[in-house]
């Protein structure tokens, strides 16, 4: 398998201003590689930066020191030192994001959302559109929400559309964040299927689990924060 993420030396801590300037250190050198086709599973107790490690490998945060190295067209980026523009072209490309929350864009049909990352690419909108609906089928959303913005949907609905835009087109580096948290019984199982396809594809996926037996069936090891 090929190694498609990189983390040496990562440093990241965060002041908070609004306590007396108190600073408080979460990761001082973290070390880690991830290869295409693994599903690495972020653990440790609450609090201790399991959510902020898939912010700062997506560029959302800046680390303090250290590199991110991302492999992008055949060749390394270091998110840390990469220019904005940069990382927005490394997340078109080659990382794809599934948050505990849908940004929900007015007027925008859920359709499209889903669509989107593969209309990037270059995708055919009608082909993009085939396989944003079939996601949103797949993931038991009706067919008469499919033209609607997700802006009135349940918090499970948006977590669906939000899931079927990460997993519409196929990333080299796929990072999860609680991706079943607000999902009944049917639809996890329905999540945990498209993890195993996309691993099968090529995908190397990171993500945090609150549920311990879902994050052995998904993932094939562990980066600890201890």
């Amino acid at each position: 398998m090929d190694t498609v993420l990189r983390i040496s030396g990562l440093q990241k801590s965060f002041t908070l201003h609004q306590q007396g300037g108190v600073t408080i250190p979460v990761f001082n050198g973290l070390t880690a590689s991830i290869s295409s086709g693994e599903a690495v599973a972020v653990t440790g107790p609450s609090g201790r930066g399991k959510s902020s490690l898939l912010k700062l490998v997506y560029g959302t945060y800046r680390a303090s020191h250290g590199a991110i190295e991302v492999r992008h067209e055949g060749s390394w980026k270091d998110i840390v030192s990469s220019a904005p523009h940069e990382v927005l072209e490394i997340r078109k490309k080659s990382i794809g994001y599934v948050t505990q929350f849908l940004r929900v864009i007015p007027r925008v049909p859920a359709e499209m959302i889903v669509a989107e990352p593969l209309l990037e690419r270059g995708m055919d909108e009608d082909k993009a559109l085939d396989r944003a609906r079939g996601l949103l089928s797949r993931l038991g959303i009706q067919e008469r929400l499919w033209h609607l913005s997700p802006m009135t949907f349940s918090g499970g609905e948006q977590q669906r559309v939000n899931i079927a835009r990460g997993f519409a087109a196929q990333f080299p580096i796929l990072l999860l964040d609680e991706p079943t948290a607000s999902l009944d019984a049917q639809n996890r199982e329905r999540v945990l299927d498209l993890i195993a396809e996309a691993r099968k594809g090529g995908s190397a996926i990171v993500a945090v689990f609150h549920d311990a037996a879902e994050r052995q069936r998904a993932c094939s090891r562990e980066i600890s924060l201890t």
